[in-house]
């Protein structure tokens, strides 16, 4: 068993802890033995920790009083030297920061996840730039698409060091929430009058996602084609979204569900799911989509175009392009079969290339070979130091030996 420590900044089931708990559930079968540490504040007790344990998983806690807590430092430092993993994964900037200013490579093999990066303030893209400078230490750098890889390289990432691995989703995912009924009972509990077409999109509510695009592309769907956008999420352009639904006087065609558990049931509603994002890694809102079997229309940016391919599995269009959008969105709902056609095709896509099982099985193969190399690196380390051990001890001359 490769015994693994992943750390992770989580307090509500996020695409990185979702994707984590998800590979949790199969790593004892791939050989890996998975302990989770998470940082807390006020309270051990959020989403997350809970969903964790619940799950039997081992979650170790981090405590600090805030984002600088020095004490953090020797914390990390005493969890790994009391669980003795064979490699360390972190996930995210702030755990890859800390991973290095504890110096923890040093006692272990570090693999580093990146997931991408938001870009919503000044401060956010400084702690980008600090994140590049981690990572730079890293063993290696898993990513989850070809242009990040390509950042990551040009900002001083060793390219050998770096791995493209695509999230993963269950193809169950959802399925249960396409029946009739079940839909047909959220949509009057949501206030959709029954016969409206409608557009999904899951995600935070920042600028990267671009919800302004999709609601200019509904603004020029054909009212006759019932188009209802619902948006899940929550974030800081809340309020830019509404402006923005005001003035194109969508208020009656526009749902927000705010942030929830699980995105799970609003699939069973949809008729189109979309991405109108600036910028995706391996978005789990398009798998979840693809698993649901709900067709999609996506931006070609980031990992998209090697997930699905355009007008074989999902639309695709340029960014900030809401006339194409709008257009794709409505091709689907104007036609059924071909819409059917999309969901059974990124449906098998997800069944051959994004099953848990296959995505667990690639990393478990990367942890034992970076926990092997770590080791063959320390042994000469270690005959060095048990040879200075041995030369360094008093010699106890036997008898008739004094003197000479």
């Amino acid at each position: 068993m490769t015994k693994l420590l992943a750390i992770i900044e989580a307090y509500t089931i996020t695409g990185p802890a979702k994707n984590l708990l998800e590979f949790a559930k199969h790593a004892p079968a791939a050989g890996v033995d998975l302990t989770i540490a998470t940082f807390v504040r006020e309270s051990s007790d959020n989403l997350f920790i809970r969903t964790a344990r619940s799950r039997g998983i081992t979650v170790e806690t981090i405590q600090e009083t805030g984002p600088w807590d020095p004490k953090v430092l020797t914390d990390l430092q005493s969890l790994v030297a009391r669980v003795r993993p064979d490699v360390l994964q972190t996930h995210a900037v702030k755990s890859h920061f800390l991973a290095r200013r504890a110096a923890l490579p040093s006692r272990v093999p570090w693999i580093a996840f990146h997931h991408g990066y938001t870009w919503p303030t000044v401060k956010a893209r400084l702690y980008n730039e600090l994140d590049r400078w981690s990572l730079r230490t890293a063993n290696r750098v898993l990513t989850v698409s070809e242009p990040f890889r390509d950042q990551l390289t040009a900002h001083g990432v060793a390219r050998n060091r770096i791995e493209i691995i695509h999230n993963a989703i269950p193809p169950t995912w959802g399925q249960s929430d396409r029946d009739p009924a079940t839909a047909a009972k959220l949509k009057d509990g949501l206030g959709i009058p029954a016969d409206r077409k409608v557009i999904l999109i899951v995600g935070r509510l920042s600028k990267e996602k671009d919800h302004i695009t999709l609601l200019e592309a509904v603004h020029r769907i054909p009212k006759h084609l019932e188009p209802h956008l619902v948006i899940v999420g929550e974030g800081p352009e809340r309020f830019a979204i509404d402006a923005r639904i005001q003035a194109l006087g969508l208020q009656e065609r526009v749902t927000f569900t705010g942030q929830r558990d699980s995105a799970e049931p609003f699939y069973g509603i949809a008729d189109v799911a979309v991405l109108s994002s600036l910028s995706e890694g391996s978005p789990n809102a398009l798998l979840e989509a693809m698993a649901a079997g709900v067709p999609s229309v996506a931006t070609r940016v980031g990992g998209i175009p090697e997930i699905v391919v355009d007008g074989e599995s999902a639309y695709l269009v340029d960014t900030r392009d809401p006339a194409s959008l709008a257009d794709r969105i409505a091709c689907l709902m104007r036609d059924p079969g071909l819409a059917a056609k999309f969901a059974a095709k990124s449906h098998r896509l997800i069944e051959e290339r994004h099953a848990p099982e296959v995505r667990t099985a690639r990393l478990a193969a990367i942890y034992k070979e970076t926990a092997e190399s770590g080791r063959a690196a320390r042994a000469p380390h270690l005959e060095r130091e048990d040879l200075a051990s041995r030369t360094s001890r008093p010699r106890f001359l036997g008898r008739g030996q004094a003197g000479k």
